[in-house]
């Protein structure tokens, strides 16, 4: 045997390498062994097998593995023999055979069999033998004589997960309940501390262990089969990298999935022997790996890190406790540790039990899914109420995408403490967790409570009507009339032509459980948005901050001109509360939230098919053109972007947030202002250069709204877009060079129209024109879109702007919600 032997860094440690004096093929066949020094090559050159061994193995012992062939880092990804390493002080060195049987069989110099496939298979033919290929996957295969796989690396997992490589969720006969298990430490392969996989006893989370215990775990699966799009960005100058996550139903087994783009970077997942699972991508830059994510990503999501009935609140990354519930040790948990978790301010009596809805939540852990024949999530409250010892319980319908069919419904009940909990948002891996609280009194005819509801509750229902019936008719309170006179008759806007909703503050507050971080479904810097329930109904309520830059003339403002518009496609404003320092709006409750908070969310922008982003293109463009020409007033938005546009049950768009809204006499066709208020990116040049607004200028901001509807792509804020300042541009240039279907968001890909895309892309281009009388009116906008064009206009070439010298009390807009949002009072063109 030839070879030569050199030190490389592997994971922050030196390895002995055996480096090839002998490259082969792609394969390996029968009667040709492999030996040290010698590698096989996957076509295509990505992978090499062979063998290694770390420097630290004291006697050295030798490894078969894989790794990165072109990558100058000895990264190895799987390893056959982590258990029973073959020593090197031998004359003799060991060998990879394939065997007559179809089996891969490493020996040592001795002839003992230190790791074999032990595939089933029959003798092989001298006419036809089974060979072994390494794929530029990085997947090493056994194929019989026909052709058939008869063993894969892939189902044999060490601590590192592949592109293409599949993760079982619910496991099948191959590679039955395997875990990712990471590395002893640097440069040791033997198996470490650290695991990886499905829970084995649910098959339902996903789990990181250390040994026996849990380090993190992921929440209960839902049911989804999704295809989202992850991206991350490699390094300060480096490419973003796109992954694109899926969950897969074959009908026999479950499991999860990734790939990457042809042309992207190395990029693998692996579980550290220090106990992180880590994404990881290889920047041929700084020539080396760096972390793109981690698992857990902060303390606070570390198993069981807030105690029993403690929860992880993401927005503000600390413990809280569940409703309901106070800290076990004050002082212990003032100081930030959290593990005695929480206790009950009052104990369970079962009878005058309910149960409070808490959406958006991670399920806790130590659940028993029950009644798996259970259609409707009422069965499942039912379960949980005639149990006296169920605490909490949740539902889910997973028959969604299933092939084998059948019921596939999930509840699953608590009848010990809650233990690590999170509060996530609502999305595709959330639950709504039913929690059960004493004196709620929970029967309601449906057979679920979503909302504390109690006498207390409807005596103040009945007690707000008939206080707005004696208003009405008698008009004697002069608190009524202050608050009447605020909103009715504010300086400069005529009076109200009808009466409009006043509700007490104390009503809000009880609706809101006195406005409880579990009810709170947006924040931003106007204040925050709370989910409640008022007289039966849903509500959305809009509570702004005392230092809200929507000030007591936006506030009038917004509830002025909502009060006098009336479209499906325009948001209803209920009521609302002006009493001392507090301003508060009731809305009608869209449970699908903003358009950003589904488009720009991985988990969330598979609900957004191509269908419904055109018929949400649409209802935008028809409720402009209500506030534009349709409606009494003419109404300028001046504030039109994803973040306010909000979608209902069945996903159809309603405009909102009419703060910044100015009103236009009959004859009026534009004005001017000092004061400059938007969001960057979608503002029209000549509001934000010269402060000049119009219907035109609500007409740029739908154009730019269309641009990232179809793209999926944010408007450019701090960063350029595929090397051009702007989506706009990107956007301009890559339909000039009539490449419009590279614009299409991945996430749509298999459902679209091309026509209908080229369709929106051509009207958004020319509704961002630089030149505003170049813009067509939205009521054109509306025509075409509806009924089609083959004559459109060429676009001219979009301008674009950089932001100077904005100071940080101006950059106000709602920046946790949208997601680099800024309003702006300065800007510079180009």
């Amino acid at each position: 045997m030839a070879g030569w032997l050199a030190f490389t860094c592997c994971a922050g440690a030196l390895i002995l390498l055996f480096l090839p004096s002998l490259a082969s093929e792609d394969r390996l066949v029968s009667g040709k062994p492999l030996y040290p020094g010698a590698t096989v090559i996957s076509d295509g050159g990505a992978f090499a097998l062979g063998f290694f061994a770390p420097s630290n193995s004291t006697p050295a012992k030798l490894y078969l593995g894989i790794w990165y062939n072109d990558i100058p880092e000895l990264t190895v990804v799987w390893v056959a023999n982590r258990r029973n390493p073959s020593p090197t002080n031998t004359f003799s060195p060991p060998t990879l055979s394939l065997s007559n049987s179809s089996n891969l069989v490493l020996s040592d110099g001795g002839g003992r069999v230190i790791w074999t496939t032990d595939a089933v298979a029959s003798t092989s033919s001298s006419s036809s033998p089974s060979m072994a290929v390494l794929e530029n996957t990085g997947n090493l295969v056994v194929r019989s004589p026909n052709g058939s796989m008869l063993w894969q690396s892939f189902d044999h997992y060490t601590d590192t997960v592949l592109p293409g490589m599949k993760l079982r969720f619910k496991y099948g006969a191959q590679g039955g309940g395997q875990h990712l298990v990471s590395w002893k430490g640097p440069g040791d392969p033997s198996p470490g501390r650290f695991s990886y996989g499905a829970d084995p006893a649910t098959h339902l989370q996903i789990f990181v262990w250390d040994g026996d215990r849990p380090v993190v775990r992921s929440s209960p699966w839902t049911g989804y089969l999704v295809v989202s799009e992850r991206q991350y960005q490699q390094d300060n100058n480096g490419a973003a990298v796109v992954v694109y996550m899926s969950v897969v139903d074959d009908g026999e087994e479950i499991y999860m999935t990734y790939t990457v783009a042809a042309d992207a970077p190395r990029i693998r997942y692996v579980v550290t022997h220090s106990g992180e699972y880590q994404l990881r991508s290889w920047s041929n830059k700084s020539s080396v790996w760096l972390v793109l994510s981690r698992w857990p990503s902060q303390e606070c999501k570390r198993y069981g890190y807030c105690g029993p009935y403690g929860y992880c609140d993401d927005l503000v990354r600390t413990c809280k406790c569940l409703h309901g519930f106070e800290p076990e040790n004050t002082k212990e948990w003032d100081k930030g540790r959290f593990s005695a978790g929480c206790r009950r301010k009052d104990l369970l009596d079962c009878k005058d039990d309910g149960f409070l809805a808490l959406p958006g939540m991670k399920s806790p852990d130590g659940f028993t899914r029950v009644g798996r024949d259970m259609s409707t999530s009422e069965e499942c409250a039912a379960e949980c109420r005639r149990n006296c010892s169920c605490v909490a319980y949740a539902y889910a319908n997973l028959s969604s995408g299933r092939r084998s069919g059948g019921n596939v419904s999930r509840c699953l009940v608590w009848s010990a403490d809650l233990v690590d909990t999170a509060k996530i948002g609502e999305g595709l891996d959330s639950d709504t967790l039913y929690l059960r609280l004493a004196g709620l009194n929970g029967e309601k005819p449906r057979g679920i409570v979503v909302m504390i509801v109690s006498p207390i509750l409807g005596t103040g229902v009945v007690a707000l009507c008939i206080l707005l019936a004696w208003l009405k008719f008698k008009g004697k309170n002069r608190k009524w009339r202050k608050h009447k006179t605020f909103y009715e008759h504010g300086k400069g806007h005529p009076a109200h032509d009808h009466e409009f909703p006043f509700v007490r503050f104390e009503e809000i507050a009880l609706a809101t459980n006195n406005f409880s971080e579990t009810c709170m479904i947006g924040q931003g810097g106007f204040g925050k948005v709370y989910k409640g329930m008022l007289g039966g109904q849903e509500v959305a309520v809009k509570r702004l901050s005392s230092d809200s830059q929507q000030g007591t003339k936006e506030f009038r403002n917004e509830v002025i001109l909502i009060a006098k518009l009336q479209h499906r496609n325009l948001v209803r404003l209920l009521g609302c509360c002006g009493e001392g320092d507090e301003k508060l709006l009731i809305y009608e409750y869209l449970p699908n939230k903003s358009l950003d908070a589904t488009l720009f969310d991985d988990s969330r922008r598979l609900l957004l098919d191509w269908t419904t982003r055109f018929n949400i293109i649409k209802g935008v463009a028809r409720g402009l053109l209500y506030l534009h020409q349709d409606s009494r007033l003419t109404i300028i938005h001046r504030d039109l972007k994803a973040g306010n546009v909000l979608l209902d049950g069945e996903m159809k768009p309603k405009i909102a947030d009419f703060g910044m809204a100015r009103i236009f006499c009959d004859n009026q066709q534009n004005a001017n202002t000092q004061r400059v208020v938007g969001t960057y990116g979608y503002m029209a040049p000549e509001y934000a250069m010269e402060g000049i607004f119009s219907t035109k200028s609500d007409v740029y901001s739908f154009g730019v709204l269309v641009l990232e509807v179809v793209t999926g792509i944010k408007r450019s804020s701090n960063s350029n877009i595929m090397g051009f300042p702007s989506l706009t541009v990107y956007s301009w240039n890559t339909w000039k060079e009539g490449k419009t279907e590279e614009l299409v968001d991945s996430a749509i890909m298999n459902t679209h129209s091309l026509d209908e895309v080229f369709l929106c892309v051509h009207v958004a281009l020319l509704c961002v024109q630089e030149n505003p009388d170049d813009r067509p009116c939205i009521s054109s906008v509306v025509f075409v879109l509806e009924n089609g064009s083959s004559t459109l206009p060429t676009p001219n070439r979009p301008a674009y702007f950089t932001r100077q010298r904005i100071p940080m009390e101006q950059i106000i807009d709602d920046i946790q919600n949208s997601g680099n949002s800024f309003t702006l009072s300065e800007i510079h063109g180009r």
